[in-house]
């Protein structure tokens, strides 16, 4: 059963952290390019950021450049998103996603960890 849980979410102030985890089970982890979007209130699916499947190269919103950084672990199946300088814009529901291949979507959904920013 592919499985993918976000862990980490919580309030934090403004200008503060928070590190977000996403573990993936069920699925040649591996394998797969991953990345985090978010969705905040009345608003649409917004990408944050990617990771290619080793690691080599990683990509994000402008809206979190120079502020969030993505990573993962593929021995033990983790994806990471490290949030510095944390805004109240940045409050959403994070999720994280597994794709394999060039198609438009993603394979797999976690079912979000909330994160709110504020004082």
């Amino acid at each position: 059963q592919v499985q993918l849980v976000e862990s980490g979410g919580g309030l934090a102030q403004p200008g503060g952290s928070l590190r977000l985890s996403c573990a993936a089970s069920g699925f040649t982890f591996s394998s797969y390019a991953m990345s985090w979007a978010r969705q905040a209130p009345g608003k649409g699916l917004e990408w944050v950021s990617g990771i290619y499947t080793d690691g080599s190269a990683t990509y994000y919103a402008d809206s979190v450049k120079g502020r969030f950084t993505i990573s993962r672990d593929n021995a033990k199946n983790t994806l990471y998103l490290q949030m510095n300088s944390l805004q109240p814009e940045d409050t959403a529901l994070y999720y994280c996603a597994a794709r394999q291949g060039p198609h438009i979507g993603y394979d797999y959904w976690g079912q979000g960890t909330q994160v709110t920013v504020s004082s």
